[in-house]
């Protein structure tokens, strides 16, 4: 069965080059250019995995977190970041 996953971030280079490299290894990518597009797809579809940008405009990979946990508990998140803090990484952790 092939994975499903859902790339999410602002910058469209980052989204191209992963979903490439991940669809070269068997997987079916789904990306979303925010979090709010992200969450719009969850909406409609299933993903056995989110990939998605920390620091993103509006709103930001912890808001998108919270709300996809309170829906999708279960769901393997992995979040990416330029900017980590022990603070936010235990805060992400916690969620």
């Amino acid at each position: 069965m092939t994975e499903r996953v859902l790339l999410v971030d602002d910058e469209e280079e980052f989204l191209e080059i992963m979903s490439e490299r991940m669809t070269g290894r068997g997987m079916a990518v789904t990306t979303a250019t925010s979090a709010d597009q992200a969450l719009k797809i969850l909406e409609k579809e299933t993903f056995d995995a989110i990939v998605m940008d920390f620091q993103m405009p509006e709103m930001d990979g912890m808001d998108a977190l919270k709300s996809i946990k309170t829906k999708n508990p279960e769901l393997q998140i992995i979040l990416l970041t330029g900017y980590a803090t022990v603070e936010k990484t235990v805060e992400a952790m916690k969620i």
